[in-house]
């Protein structure tokens, strides 16, 4: 895969993402209706804040509390299947000790997938990675899916973890880097994108 598109900012980045499987995607199906399917992803944001002004003009901000809720939550949430937080709360200190012990580490990798669960409940995010290089600590996270309409509101709530495991370093977050195998859009939400993408893509409209 080639090197990683790089955004300063979460906003820009999900105005990428909807584009790009807007212009490069294939129709494809899915339970919750017919879907647009891109090329796998690979890409980095600088920054990844709520105050993200795109996010803050474009985005559901009662939807992003409950995808908080999602991520910070033990118990499942609904109308979620599974918790995020329950996933990943009781590994980051494994992987903390490991990059306190070996800060050159490349081996802090968590797995957010269990072999045999209901097939219904595979969660997206499968995977989480983290580096300390040159003195700030590097996220990455691998989506085996996303709907890209809705992405930012992984990305808020997963700078929130980033910066807490940095705390817990004594060291910066750093930039979070994301791959998405099958980024897609539903068919359904194309009104609401391309209302969010028309400023950045005058030329698709």
């Amino acid at each position: 895969m080639p090197d990683p598109e790089v955004w300063a900012s979460c906003g820009e980045a999900w105005i990428w993402l909807m584009r790009h499987v807007w212009t490069a995607g294939a129709l494809g199906d899915d339970d919750r209706g017919p879907v647009m399917e891109g090329p796998p992803v690979l890409f980095e944001m600088a920054e990844v804040s709520r105050d993200d002004p795109i996010i803050d003009k474009h985005g559901d901000h009662d939807r992003l509390a409950l995808y908080c809720r999602k991520f910070t939550q033990d118990t499942v949430v609904p109308p979620f299947k599974y918790s995020y937080g329950a996933r990943i709360k009781g590994q980051l200190s494994w992987a903390t000790d490991l990059l306190r012990a070996k800060p050159y580490s490349k081996s802090a990798w968590i797995s957010l997938t269990t072999p045999g669960e209901p097939y219904d409940s595979v969660p997206c995010l499968s995977g989480l990675a983290f580096r300390l290089r040159d003195g700030v600590l590097v996220m990455t996270a691998v989506f085996r899916s996303q709907n890209v309409f809705t992405s930012y509101m992984n990305y808020v709530p997963l700078a929130d973890v980033q910066a807490g495991m940095a705390r817990g370093l004594g060291v910066e977050s750093g930039p979070m880097r994301v791959f998405v195998d099958v980024p897609h859009l539903y068919l359904s939400d194309s009104t609401q994108v391309l209302r969010v993408m028309r400023p950045a893509l005058p030329r698709l409209l």
